[in-house]
């Protein structure tokens, strides 16, 4: 029994990204450790659109810490594939938030193919310290909206 292709959520602000030589290794496959930057990348840009990017939690005296990092792979990319990452905020609590990124390759069949999958689990923290802190209603108001 086959299943049916993953296919990207129309409402889903995604993100167009070409594979780079700097991203893969000697046989032009994208490196494992590549996934994480391009899944923070994604993650950060869709705080930005939603108005609670790291400068507006910096005014706040705040910042992120990643708590922990998954990635689930399921096929390779590839040196100059085009792919399209759509990053979604999973959870917002009082003083961390989840971002999870779907990356697919464009370009190789009807519907994009689903590479990998993953996702940040992000502590919200006093830019001085370090130490825990509550993000402000307004942004996590604005976290909370759908896309």
């Amino acid at each position: 029994m086959t299943q049916a292709a993953p296919t990207v959520p129309a409402s889903a602000p995604a993100q167009r990204r070409r594979v780079e030589h700097v991203d893969t290794d000697a046989s032009g496959v994208v490196h494992f450790s590549r996934y994480a930057s391009m899944l923070e990348t994604a993650g950060l840009e869709e705080l930005e659109r939603r108005g609670a990017g790291l400068d507006v939690l910096s005014l706040q005296g705040l910042d992120l810490r990643v708590r922990e990092l998954r990635v689930s792979y399921r096929a390779a990319a590839r040196f100059q594939d085009w792919l399209l990452l759509v990053p979604a905020v999973e959870h917002v609590g009082p003083a961390s938030l989840k971002l999870g990124v779907k990356l697919y390759r464009e370009g190789s069949g009807p519907e994009p193919l689903l590479l990998a999958f993953g996702s940040l689990d992000m502590a919200v923290v006093n830019r001085e310290n370090g130490v825990p802190a509550c993000l402000p209603p307004s942004l996590s108001s604005a976290l909370k909206q759908a896309p």
